[in-house]
């Protein structure tokens, strides 16, 4: 068709233009095509869903160059996304972007046998779904441990955590209990005899929590002795040491009390070593470990600058070992007045 032929006519025309412009002036003098990539473009470019995108970029070059746009590595034919060219910049501009506009695009910036050409990367996310098959895996003394699955959709972006919430199932009300949860499991402490409980878990990424939780398909009973849940029978209740909730890196401000923690299960009751750069913390009067039914927390006096590190909890019985670890940096004081 001759719609078809209509751009290679102009860059036909525009050549004619140009070389009479050379001839006419003899001030004139060619510019090597070059884009000038704005900086807050150069790295990927999130977008949420429904967001407007207008991408602003300029470009040198003399005579006036071709421009064309590529998404993906073929010319962008895409109704939805639209672009404006001048003789020094051109935009790319999405009146509500959705998550197929996500990808590369290619500004081509030609005169005659020069080219440059620049990539730029788009990545349009939204909320996650909710989790799966959120259930309680165990319950023992006054507390529950959870296990879950990621969620099917995850808004096109990674998961950054989990927010996990409990509901006593008299009051119906619920609480949360932790947040950020970077596992796909945790433990919930401090559950009250007699009650029974129910939980939810919500998935989390930049764009924020999911709109919908998952609820726990089976319940928590705290029972009045405080021996485990019937609904917990296990032949043989030997197992080996596991922890159920990692310790956290930490950053904190030298002066201050702090403490880290972590919980882990196992039978018989584990021994409990607490290391720092690998060697074993003991009898020092600025450290206090305490371990409240496989809770355990490690409290650090007044933290000092020579006190941040590399710090690991150990946990072993006759059935086998198992350790988490977590990294403290200590700040001085003036760090916040220097922002």
């Amino acid at each position: 068709s001759s719609h078809g032929s209509l751009p290679r006519l102009m860059a036909a025309f525009l050549l004619k233009v140009n070389d009479a412009t050379r001839l006419r002036d003899p001030s004139f003098h060619a510019e090597n095509p070059k884009i000038r990539l704005p900086r807050n473009l150069r790295s990927k470019i999130i977008k949420a869903v429904g967001e407007k995108v207008n991408l602003l970029i300029p470009f040198q070059g003399k005579p006036r160059p071709v421009v064309t746009w590529f998404k993906d590595g073929a010319l962008m034919e895409d109704k939805s996304v639209g672009t404006r060219t001048s003789e020094v910049d051109t935009i790319l501009f999405i009146r509500s972007a959705e998550r197929r506009h996500s990808g590369t695009y290619t500004l081509s910036v030609q005169i005659e046998d020069k080219t440059d050409s620049a990539d730029l990367e788009i990545q349009v996310v939204e909320k996650p779904g909710s989790p799966i098959n959120v259930h309680v895996t165990d319950v023992w003394g006054f507390n529950a441990a959870l296990e879950w699955k990621p969620p099917k959709d995850d808004g096109n972006c990674e998961i950054i955590g989990y927010t996990i919430q409990k509901c006593d199932m008299k009051t119906k009300e619920w609480f949360t209990v932790h947040e950020h949860n970077h596992r796909l499991s945790c433990t919930v402490s401090d559950l009250v005899m007699g009650n029974e409980y129910s939980f939810r878990v919500f998935s989390e990424n930049i764009c924020g929590l999911s709109d919908n939780a998952a609820i726990s398909k089976n319940t928590a009973v705290i029972d009045k002795t405080g021996e485990k849940d019937p609904s917990f029978k296990e032949t043989d209740m030997n197992r080996s040491p596991k922890f159920t909730a990692p310790l956290v890196d930490r950053s904190v401000i030298a002066g201050y009390t702090t403490a880290i923690s972590c919980a882990v299960r196992g039978y018989p009751k584990p021994k409990i070593m607490w290391m720092k750069n690998n060697m074993a913390i003991e009898g020092d009067p600025k450290f206090l470990m305490q371990n409240n039914q496989g809770v355990l927390t490690l409290n650090i006096r007044k933290a000092g600058l020579f006190d941040g590190g590399r710090y690991s909890c150990r946990a072993v019985n006759d059935l086998g070992v198992d350790e988490v670890e977590c990294k403290l940096e200590v700040r001085g004081a003036n760090f916040l007045s220097n922002i």
